[in-house]
C-alpha cells in the first residue's frame, strides 16, 4: 500500500527500538491488573469497555488484600452484548468445522504462553482452575469441533447460549460450559461470579487474540443472579444454562419462567456426598483419600464418611493419627464459624463423639478438621451440612445397607468407594443414584466423561459426547417455547379452577354416552372424586363419552404404584424390554380396528386417515423396541491410566402431559421413549382428544409390561400439570400444554429439581409427529436419560 512503512527485521536490528508493550504472556496476573488500573470492564465485541455511570463491585483475596473492581452491567450493556453476539454467532457458525477447531486448538498454544498468568489470577481470585485443565478441556472440544458434522449429523447449534455461575465456582466450571458451546459453533454470553469474573475476562481476551472473532465470547460481570436473569430476557438468546450452588440457581430458575427460553441447572457446589469404606479396602490409602478430599482440597461438595462396621475401630485408630497436628482451617466469615458451632453442638446433643485434630479456638474464623462419629443419616449436620471442615461418619453392615445410606441424600452428585473387590465396586456404583463414581479415587475428572445431577443435583449433562447435546438441536425442529414476556400469575392458584364435573346418568344405560375407566396400578379405575367430564364431538354437537375427572389423589397412587415397579423395570435387559414393547406392538395391531375408530371419531378423521396414524404408531413402538439394546454408553478413552465406564440411566417415574396434535401417534412417541429406557410413567391425555388414550388400555392390559409401569389419568390439564410438578418422585416432565403451564413449571420444579421439556402447544398445529427423522427420535432417547461416569483407576 502507498505510503506504508515495512517495519522489517533488519530495520528494527539498525534501530534497536522498543518492541511493543509486555502482553499477558510476559506479563504477571498483577501487571495485567495493573495494565487495567485494577477496574475492570465488560467484555463486548471483542474489546473491553468500560461504560460511564456503572457500579462497580471489589474483590478481595484470601487476606483481605484489593485484588480490583470490576464493572457491574445493566440493560442496556445486556443488549450490546446481545447484538454483539448475534453478529459474532454468524461469523463463527459460518466458519467450517476445520476452522473452528484450529482457532480453538490455537488457544492451547497461546495458554502455554499466558499460563502463569491465567494461573496467578485464578490464585488471587480463588476461581481454582490449573492451567493444564483448561489445556485439555481445549483440546477435547476442538478434536469435537471438527468432528461436528462427522459424527453428530443432523444436528445445528442453538444460536446464542448465555452461560451463568454463582459467586463461588470455579473458572473449570464456567469452561466445562462455554467451550463446548463455542465448539459446536454457538457464540456465548457468559454471565460470571464474582471470583471467576477477572479470569473469565482474561481468557476472553486471549480467545480473541487467538483468532476467535468479535461477539463469538462476550462477558458481562454483575452484582448478583439478577444479571443473568437480563440476559435471558434478551430476545437473541436461545439457551441459559448455569452452574453453581443451588440457591442462586432457583433464583435463576424462578427469574426467568415465562420468558420462554430453556433453563438447565447443575449444582456442582454444596451436595453431600457419600465416601463409602469396605472392609475389604486398603485402608491406609482409603484413609489418607477421605482426609484429602476432606480437609484439605477446596471444599465444593461435602463428603460423608460411610464406613463397614468391621473395619470402624482401624479407620478411626487411623484418622486419629493422620489428623494429629493438622491445623485449624480458615472459614469464610465469622457468620460461618457460628454454622459450625451449632452443628457440633447438634451433635452433642444426639451423642456424637469426635475426632479433633487439635482444641478449637474460642472464637474467630478458624475451625479445626472434625470427625464426628456416631451420626445418624437424618441428623441437620448431614442432610444439611455447614461449611466448615466437619465429616460426619456413619456406619453400616452390608452392601445393600451401604448403597441406602448412600442414596439417603437428596442430592446425587457424586460417590467415592473403597474396595479391593471390583466387582462390588461396580455392583454399588450401579445402584448408587449419583452422577459420577470414582473407585479408590476421589475428585477425579476429565472432559471426555458426562456427568448428570441425579436427584436433586442437576437437569442436564455437562461433559463427553453427551454433554454437547445441550448446546445442539435437531435440524428438522424448530424452538419448542415462543418467547414471551412472563404473565402475571398467582402459582398458587394454578389448576385450581372447578372443571366441568358430570356424574353420569344411569337411569338409562343403553342410551347414555360410553363412561371409561383410567389407568392406575395396572387396572382400569374410577377417580377418587367419582366425578367423569364429558368427551365433545369434534363439532360439540353431542356428548360422545364421559371421562374420570383425576386429580391429585390420582396422581398420588399413580406414582406409588410407579415407584413399585420402575426399579425392577430398569434392571431389566434391554432385550428383555424390548421383547415387552415388540409385544405392545402387537397388541396394538390387534386393536387395530378399534384404535382407528376411537381416532376418527374423537377429532373428526376419516377411518383411512386414522387407520394411517395407527400404522405409524405401531411403526413406531417397534422402531423404540429396536432402540432398547442400542447406545447402551461405552468406555471413553482416558488421558491418563485406567479405566472409566459411561453408563445411560433412567430417570424414574416420568410425567407425560400429551399433545393434541396425532393424539394416538404422539402418545405411543414419547411414552416408548420413556419406557424403553426404563423409566416408568403417569401419562396426561390430551384434555381435548382423550379417547385415543383411553382405548389404547385394553392394549396396554393384554402386554405383558408390569403392572404400574404405565399409568393413565384423564382430567383437567392444568390440574393434573400441577400435581405432577409438586410431587418429590417425579424427576422429569414433558408438557405439551399453554403458555401459563410452561410458566408454571418452570417456576415451580425447581425444589427438588425436575428436568423440563416444555412446548407450547400452538392452535394452528404444532409439531409435525408424522415425520420420523433419526434426530428427533434420538433427541428424544437422551431426554429419557440420564448419565452416570465410573472411574476405575489402575496402578
Amino acid at each position: 500500500m502507498a505510503g506504508s512503512t515495512i517495519n522489517t527485521v533488519q530495520n528494527i536490528f539498525q534501530s534497536m527500538e522498543y518492541g511493543p508493550a509486555a502482553t499477558p504472556s510476559t506479563a504477571t496476573a498483577q501487571a495485567w491488573l495493573d495494565n487495567h488500573s485494577r477496574s475492570l470492564g465488560l467484555f463486548i465485541d471483542g474489546k473491553f469497555v468500560r461504560p460511564a455511570d456503572r457500579q462497580s463491585r471489589s474483590l478481595a483475596d484470601s487476606k483481605g488484600g484489593h485484588v480490583c473492581s470490576t464493572v457491574c452491567a445493566v440493560e442496556a450493556d445486556v443488549s450490546q452484548a446481545a447484538s454483539s453476539a448475534v453478529s459474532g454467532h454468524k461469523a463463527w457458525s459460518g466458519l467450517s468445522c476445520y476452522q473452528r477447531a484450529k482457532v480453538l486448538l490455537r488457544l492451547v498454544g497461546v495458554l502455554g504462553q499466558h499460563g502463569q498468568c491465567v494461573s496467578e489470577l485464578c490464585e488471587l481470585c480463588e476461581a481454582s482452575c490449573s492451567p493444564s485443565a483448561l489445556v485439555r478441556l481445549l483440546q477435547y472440544y476442538s478434536s469435537w469441533a471438527q468432528l461436528r458434522d462427522t459424527l453428530i449429523p443432523n444436528w445445528t447449534p442453538l444460536g446464542v447460549v448465555a452461560v451463568a455461575v454463582s459467586e463461588d465456582c470455579s473458572l473449570y466450571s464456567l469452561m466445562l460450559k462455554v467451550l463446548p458451546a463455542l465448539a459446536m459453533g454457538n457464540s456465548v454470553v457468559v454471565v460470571p461470579g464474582r471470583s471467576s469474573a477477572p479470569p473469565a475476562l482474561l481468557l476472553a481476551q486471549l480467545f480473541v487474540g487467538a483468532g476467535l472473532p468479535a461477539g463469538a465470547l462476550n462477558v458481562l460481570a454483575g452484582s448478583d443472579m439478577s444479571l443473568g436473569a437480563k440476559v435471558a430476557q434478551n430476545p437473541s438468546i436461545s439457551y441459559v444454562t448455569y452452574s453453581g450452588n443451588k440457591q442462586d440457581g432457583v433464583t435463576l430458575c424462578k427469574a426467568t419462567a415465562g420468558m420462554g427460553v430453556p433453563v438447565t441447572v447443575s449444582p456442582n457446589i454444596g451436595a453431600s456426598c457419600p465416601f463409602i469404606i469396605f472392609e475389604s479396602a486398603d485402608i491406609d490409602s482409603a484413609v489418607d483419600a477421605v482426609i484429602e478430599a476432606a480437609f484439605k482440597k477446596k471444599r465444593e461438595v461435602h463428603w460423608v464418611l460411610c464406613v463397614q462396621e468391621s473395619v470402624l475401630d482401624s479407620v478411626v485408630a487411623r484418622l486419629r493419627l493422620r489428623m494429629a497436628g493438622m491445623k485449624c482451617v480458615a472459614l469464610h466469615s465469622e457468620g460461618d464459624r457460628v454454622l459450625v458451632d451449632t452443628a457440633v453442638q447438634v451433635a452433642q446433643q444426639q451423642g456424637a463423639t469426635f475426632v479433633q485434630s487439635c482444641a478449637a479456638p474460642p472464637s474467630g474464623a478458624q475451625y479445626p478438621p472434625t470427625v464426628l462419629c456416631g451420626a445418624a443419616p437424618s441428623s441437620p449436620f448431614v442432610v444439611s451440612p455447614s461449611p466448615g471442615p466437619l465429616l460426619p461418619l456413619m456406619t453400616f453392615r452390608s452392601n445393600t445397607e451401604a448403597v441406602t445410606l448412600g442414596n439417603h441424600s437428596p442430592h446425587g452428585q457424586a460417590a467415592s468407594i473403597w474396595t479391593e473387590d471390583l466387582t462390588l465396586a461396580l455392583d454399588t456404583a450401579k445402584s448408587l443414584s449419583v452422577g459420577s463414581v470414582w473407585v479408590n479415587s476421589h475428585s477425579v475428572s476429565d472432559p471426555c466423561l458426562p456427568v448428570s445431577g441425579h436427584k436433586d443435583s442437576g437437569t442436564c449433562t455437562d461433559g463427553g459426547h453427551e454433554g454437547l447435546y445441550q448446546f445442539l438441536r435437531p435440524s428438522s425442529s424448530s424452538s419448542p417455547l415462543p418467547r414471551s414476556s412472563p404473565v402475571s400469575m398467582d402459582y398458587s392458584k394454578f389448576g385450581t379452577a372447578a372443571s366441568p364435573a358430570i356424574i353420569p346418568d344411569d337411569s338409562d344405560p343403553a342410551s347414555a354416552p360410553k363412561p371409561y375407566l383410567q389407568f392406575v396400578g395396572g387396572k382400569p379405575c374410577k377417580s377418587v372424586s367419582g366425578c367423569s367430564v364429558a368427551v365433545q364431538s369434534p363439532g360439540g354437537s353431542s356428548v360422545l363419552a364421559y371421562c374420570p375427572d383425576g386429580g391429585r389423589k390420582d396422581v398420588r397412587n399413580a406414582v406409588e404404584a410407579a415407584v413399585k415397579v420402575q426399579p425392577g423395570w430398569m434392571k431389566k435387559s434391554p432385550s428383555a424390554r424390548a421383547q415387552s414393547l415388540y409385544s405392545l406392538t402387537k397388541g396394538l395391531e390387534a386393536k387395530r380396528r378399534d384404535m382407528a375408530a376411537s381416532v376418527s371419531v374423537q377429532t373428526g378423521l376419516s377411518m383411512d386417515e386414522a387407520d394411517t396414524e395407527v400404522e405409524l404408531s405401531i411403526a413406531r413402538l417397534s422402531d423404540w423396541a429396536a432402540y432398547c439394546d442400542k447406545n447402551q454408553g461405552g468406555t471413553p478413552p482416558l488421558p491418563q491410566s485406567g479405566s472409566a465406564l459411561s453408563l445411560p440411566e433412567a430417570l424414574g417415574v416420568v410425567g407425560l402431559v400429551l399433545p393434541d396434535e396425532n393424539p394416538l401417534l404422539s402418545m405411543v412417541t414419547l411414552l416408548g421413549a420413556a419406557i424403553a429406557n426404563g423409566n416408568a410413567v403417569v401419562m396426561v391425555p390430551s384434555q381435548k382428544y382423550p379417547l385415543p388414550a383411553l382405548a389404547f388400555i385394553q392394549v396396554l392390559q393384554a402386554s405383558d409390561l408390569p403392572a404400574g409401569l404405565v399409568n393413565v389419568i384423564t382430567g383437567s390439564r392444568d390440574e393434573l400439570t400441577a400435581a405432577l410438578a409438586n410431587h418429590s418422585v417425579i424427576k422429569a416432565i414433558w408438557y405439551w400444554g399453554s403458555a401459563e403451564g410452561c410458566q408454571y413449571l418452570q417456576y415451580t420444579c425447581t425444589s427438588p429439581l425436575k428436568i423440563l421439556h416444555l412446548f407450547c402447544q400452538k392452535e394452528d398445529g404444532g409439531k409435525d409427529w408424522t415425520k420420523s427423522h433419526p434426530s428427533l427420535l434420538e433427541e428424544m432417547w437422551r431426554n429419557a436419560v440420564q448419565w452416570k461416569s465410573v472411574w476405575i483407576p489402575t496402578a
